[in-house]
């Protein structure tokens, strides 16, 4: 099973091909980031790497055993005991359960070792994978919200009464 890692300056070349690699396949779910995430990719990094070490975000990757990068788990906007979560796996991945075991890795992270006590996320209506990774890892719809345009159904995990899935 890949690892599941914290997000260093050692990852940059793997998430940044990640990203390329997936960039339009994610696009047909988010937003697409522009090519300006691309040419600022490391300057984007190093201040990622800065919200890490000042607490207010929790990056993570999963990682291959040939360093390749699988997915990314992320826990943004830390504060009161909530975070937001986001995640993606990348197309040559999905369908084996990585978004599922990352999210519930994550999920335990952020409870033992980041103290936190609840988690948000938004999935687009139009990715029911990603809307069954939330349900089966405990999360429970509360609201539709667009974001970026797009109709998104937002959910909370109380992760004071989570147990691991």
């Amino acid at each position: 099973m890949p690892e599941l890692e914290r997000l260093a300056p050692r990852h940059a070349p793997a998430l940044l091909r990640f990203e390329r690699v997936n960039r339009a396949y994610f696009a047909r779910f988010v937003l697409d980031r522009g090519d300006d995430y691309f040419d600022e990719f490391d300057d984007r990094l190093t201040d990622l790497l800065k919200e890490q070490d000042a607490g207010v975000c929790h990056f993570h990757v999963l990682v291959d055993e040939d360093g390749t990068v699988l997915g990314r788990f992320n826990l943004v906007d830390v504060a009161d005991g909530s975070a937001e979560l986001g995640y993606r796996v990348a197309e040559r991945a999905t369908g084996r359960g990585l978004a599922r075991e990352g999210v519930r890795r994550v999920c335990a992270l952020a409870r033992d070792e980041y103290g936190l006590r609840r988690l948000v996320a938004s999935a687009a209506l139009a990715n029911p994978a990603s809307l069954a990774v939330l349900r089966r890892t405990g999360f429970v719809p509360v609201e539709e919200v667009l974001i970026g345009g797009e109709p998104c159904l937002r959910h909370v995990l109380d992760l004071c009464s989570q147990v691991d899935r």
